[in-house]
């Protein structure tokens, strides 16, 4: 129970943008890897609070309720933001951010129903706001675990998306993984510190989950133990 007294936030699922009044893009996120981690954490004694987009896996809790678990339901890559501002200046002891934050969205939505009967639709699509970004700039020594999907790539390849996406936004821990190896039913989550040291490797989404939450434990135990400044 080393993370009892511990605050964490915990993203899964997907997220969606309209395109008009009835329909939406998403992705193929069910969620089902962050709520097993959120399922750990709360193991480990941990409060989590677990934003997750529609249709999402919720973790399951004995008896169904849990004092330590709140649940946040969220659509769109702005809703997460929002979430994040709102939630963040609370204190958390750490963000896993787990969701599948759309990269794209509709430059427009239109009003109403677009008829069926159209001889065509053409959609222009524009980049969302990065929303793992604003995690360090509203709770600066929060850490941060974020996940890195790729599609066909190398150990080396995925490896070194993830410790870009690290440096850019500031994380102190990336899981990659790979969509063609997750379908396979062969999901491999490589753990990739600041230094560019791959420092696990768990195969299969429970590994990934006992993975991710010992490491976290680790890294808390360590910040704890260094001297103020």
């Amino acid at each position: 129970m080393s993370l009892r007294g511990k605050k964490l936030l915990i993203t899964a699922g997907p997220t969606r943008a309209p395109l008009d009044a009835i329909r939406y893009i998403t992705n193929k996120s069910t969620g089902r890897t962050g709520a097993l981690i959120a399922e750990e954490a709360l193991r480990h004694g941990a409060s989590v609070t677990f934003v997750h987009g529609r249709p999402s896996v919720a973790p399951v809790v004995q008896g169904g309720v849990h004092d330590h678990l709140t649940l946040i339901a969220i659509e769109t890559v702005r809703d997460l933001i929002q979430i994040f501002r709102e939630e963040l200046p609370r204190g958390y002891d750490a963000v896993i951010h787990n969701m599948a934050v759309l990269d794209f969205e509709p430059a427009a939505i239109r009003p109403g129903k677009t008829d069926s009967a159209d001889p065509e639709w053409m959609v222009h699509l524009v980049p969302t706001p990065k929303a793992v970004h604003v995690v360090k700039e509203l709770a600066p020594q929060t850490l941060l675990v974020a996940f890195k999907l790729e599609v066909g790539r190398s150990r080396e390849d995925l490896v070194a998306s993830a410790l870009d996406l690290l440096q850019k936004n500031r994380c102190d821990l990336v899981v990659a993984n790979d969509q063609r190896e997750i379908e396979a039913g062969e999901h491999t989550g490589y753990f990739v510190e600041p230094s560019g040291e791959v420092v696990a490797v768990a195969e299969g989404k429970e590994a990934i989950a006992r993975t991710l939450i010992r490491l976290v434990e680790e890294r808390l135990e360590q910040t704890a133990a260094r001297p103020s400044a």
